[in-house]
């Protein structure tokens, strides 16, 4: 079954490179007391999640902190050192956080995984949402690849 609104997130680790090295984030902890802007792209690098995806969201970064939100996170079904190396194509100082779903366990469990078959193996759906508390608030799935329409920042802040 697929996560929808008024779903509290799955609890899963997500892993990351911190200034020690790799670290380890449930998502229960991770989202707790928080309002968090989350999309969630099928790979790092790929031409419509590196030249259009993140980048919306770092234009509005801003304006979705001002509107009350506490965190973006971009997640992608790569390992840390992929999300660590593209999180600094970006620069040292962005408002991103880049969390790896190592081993799919969010794609999964969330309902949203998918099989793209030899040359990727399984990544996620690319969607966003609205998580406040660990609760989603506000969903978007986009209906085909190559596209932000449903899930850029803009669909976001109209559910704020």
């Amino acid at each position: 079954m697929t996560i929808a609104v008024g779903d509290r997130l799955p609890d899963v680790e997500f892993r990351r490179m911190g200034p020690k090295g790799e670290e380890v984030m449930r998502t229960a902890g991770l989202f707790a007391g928080r309002k968090v802007a989350l999309f969630v792209v099928p790979g790092a690098f790929t031409p419509t999640c590196h030249n259009m995806h993140v980048p919306d969201f770092l234009a509005r970064a801003e304006e979705l902190g001002s509107k009350g939100v506490d965190a973006i996170i971009c997640v992608s079904v790569n390992d840390v050192f992929v999300m660590d190396a593209w999180s600094r194509t970006f620069g040292d100082d962005h408002a991103l956080l880049f969390m790896s779903d190592w081993n799919a366990a969010f794609a999964r469990a969330t309902g949203l995984a998918v099989d793209r078959g030899a040359t990727l193996g399984v990544r996620i759906s690319r969607f966003s949402m609205l998580v406040d508390d660990g609760v989603v608030t506000a969903m978007h799935i986009e209906d085909g690849p190559g596209k932000i329409e449903a899930t850029g920042a803009a669909n976001l802040m109209m559910a704020l």
